[in-house]
């Protein structure tokens, strides 16, 4: 491979391995702390001690000299003067690095070193026990290099490379990842010790790790041995069916997926991934290790393995790509054997700004209008997976202060929102009407429902906007419209809902089309007539290439985007809404006021080169106009 240039992440930090303030110089000094434990000094590392950790980067000795990683072990109490004594003079004579010898006497364990390495350098720990091992990251480096120097290529999604190496300020170990690794790749170091880095790259290079060398690897293994893929983490990289859903999991995260689909038939399983809504099979799987790969899902998620009778719910926490990723995982027994899809929850995606969801700057401008009313109900429609959750998060977002109270209750609680008390309902325990009961003695300013399900949960709702309180949910219905009829339905009055309903929006996700591939095209006379454009000016539209492209993965489209309408409520709609008016009267008065569907913001989206005519056909009816 040609020599390229790689830009790597860098933190401003106190060198680690290299440094020479590493050779310690320190004088003979008996006294100090007793050496801690290594299950308090973990504690220490990991948890109460980090604010330490970085008080100590800037500590200096009594000559004004910036204090070395020796001086601020002993100040942290994680080892004693003595030991570090005599870890220095083991230094001397074996030339090894003062972390690892600190190691190989006893006096730190791994954990507790790679912790205060991670925090005192900005850099994450590579832990390999709960990281999953990107097999087209390892293929960029051969075992050779990766034992010469002491990396380890962990996972490469999005040209960002994580790789695991003990001293990230290692510039002989820089130099050979810039011969090795693609241009335009950024590397972002994770920090480890001597000894893990050195197991790990045995044991990650001494097998199959990529979908379908694996694959063949299960097909000449021995039956009996593949039934016991359980098991535990530290066969992470050497049972072949604990790699191959390693595997399969770091491929789905690769490929932006949102859903997990294991679906076994008579004589095969198919695993489809769900990439911007749509479903597509990613790999047939023969029908005989269906039992062990089922096996290890239900160990991973915390399933009862023993019982397939009856569906279960579960939840698997992992590390791919360099970031944690949760996945709600649901069996469900079938005629051939157990069903289960897995469904993406990435912790690190964070909260999303209104902005960045594809709303249009007047809906935006609809949006901040309904959050400005201090009490009344807003409500989000739409089917499942139509991102009513992430939008609504990101509104609550947008009013998160510090004299704001807000309080949510959901089924379940998807991300953690910071600043926000949130509230899982519990089957038998807490329903949303008891959960909304308790939230209204917690002082709440604004109260997230999860969903109006029934009469009930629907009349605390709305006694909760009518003694002044903000409130957000969301309905099942296929349009803005639909929600009012929908409350009716659950036994509201149309008097009370008058002057308590602040805005309904409807939305759907909408595939966006690949800036690098898409193919501009004039409009034909049908879809001028489907746009509402004059045809005898046809406007340059474009269409998905097909095959697409590397950026897209060869599918024509790169993400989603909302397509949105937003129903706002003032006195006059409140009047038609109060004398039971019919749905087709509250939408003239609607559209009086501006009003504009899905299928107008998905038509602007199409003049605007974000999507296509056939996108937007999948998810409004582009011919109701």
């Amino acid at each position: 491979m040609d020599v390229q240039t790689v830009t790597v992440e860098t933190v401003e930090a106190e060198p680690i391995m290299m440094d020479p303030m590493f050779q310690d110089t320190m004088s003979m000094n008996p006294s100090g702390p007793p050496p801690k434990s290594p299950q308090s000094g973990t504690q220490l590392a990991v948890n109460s001690k980090r604010s330490l950790v970085r008080e100590t980067q800037n500590m200096t000795d009594d000559d004004g000299n910036k204090a070395r990683m020796g001086d601020r072990l002993v100040t942290l109490g994680l080892i004693t003067k003595d030991q570090l004594n005599v870890a220095i003079q083991e230094k001397k004579i074996s030339g090894k690095m003062l972390g690892e010898v600190l190691v190989g006497l006893g006096f730190i364990t791994a954990e507790v070193l790679s912790a205060f390495l991670a925090e005192s350098s900005g850099f994450e720990v590579f832990n390999p026990k709960v990281t999953v091992i990107d097999g087209a990251a390892l293929a960029m480096i051969e075992k050779s290099v990766a034992v010469k120097y002491q990396i380890l290529p962990v996972s490469l999604i999005d040209n960002v490379a994580l790789v695991a190496l003990s001293d990230p300020y290692d510039v002989v170990a820089m130099d050979a990842l810039r011969r090795y690794i693609p241009k335009g790749v950024t590397v972002r170091p994770l920090v480890s010790t001597p000894t893990v880095l050195a197991e790990a790259i045995d044991a990650a290079y001494g097998h199959a790790s990529n979908v379908n060398a694996i694959l063949k690897e299960i097909e000449n293994a021995d039956r009996k041995d593949l039934e016991t893929a359980g098991l535990s983490e530290d066969e992470a990289f050497t049972h072949p069916i604990v790699r191959l859903v390693n595997a399969l999991i770091s491929e789905s995260v690769r490929m932006r997926a949102s859903d997990l689909h294991f679906e076994p038939e008579e004589n095969f399983v198919r695993l489809r991934y769900r990439v911007d809504g749509d479903l597509f099979t990613f790999q047939i799987l023969h029908k005989k290790h269906w039992n062990a790969i089922s096996q290890r899902l239900k160990i991973m998620a915390n399933l009862n393995i023993a019982d397939k009778l009856a569906p279960q719910d579960g939840r698997i926490s992992i590390h791919v790509g360099g970031k944690e990723v949760d996945f709600r995982v649901s069996s469900l027994p079938t005629v051939h054997g157990e069903n289960i899809v897995m469904r993406v929850l990435d912790k690190n995606a964070g909260i999303k700004p209104l902005k960045s969801l594809g709303f249009s700057e007047e809906n935006l401008k609809r949006i901040e209008r309904a959050q400005e009313r201090p009490e009344g109900i807003i409500i989000v429609t739409g089917p499942t997976g139509s991102g009513k959750t992430t939008s609504l998060y990101s509104m609550l977002n947008e009013i998160n202060t510090v004299d704001i109270n807000i309080q949510t209750l959901e089924d379940p609680v998807e991300y953690s929102l910071p600043m926000i008390r949130q509230t899982a309902v519990k089957e038998g325990i807490l329903d949303f009407a008891d959960g909304i009961r308790a939230l209204l003695r917690q002082d709440p300013d604004v109260i997230f429902i999860g969903e109006i399900r029934d009469k009930t949960t629907g009349a605390m709702a709305l006694q909760a906007a009518m003694t002044g309180h903000q409130v957000y949910s969301t309905l099942h219905t296929n349009d803005s419209f639909g929600a009012i009829p929908r409350l009716l339905d659950l036994g509201m009055v149309p008097g009370m809902l008058a002057g308590n309903i602040i805005a309904v929006f409807a939305q759907r996700l909408i595939r966006t089309l690949c800036p690098s591939c898409k193919q501009p095209h004039k409009a034909t006379a049908e879809e001028c007539d489907i746009l509402g454009v004059d045809p005898s000016s046809p406007p340059q539209i474009y269409n998905a290439k097909t095959g697409g492209c590397d950026m897209c993965g060869g599918a024509g489209y790169k993400g989603r985007v909302a397509v949105a309408e937003i129903l706002l409520f003032d006195e006059d709609m409140d009047e038609v809404l109060a004398r039971a008016g019919t749905k087709a009267e509250l939408k003239n008065a609607a559209v009086q006021k501006g009003f504009k569907s899905m299928r107008d913001d998905g038509i602007l989206k199409i003049l605007d080169g974000i999507t296509t005519l056939d996108a937007l056909s999948k998810v409004v009816d582009i011919h109701k106009k």
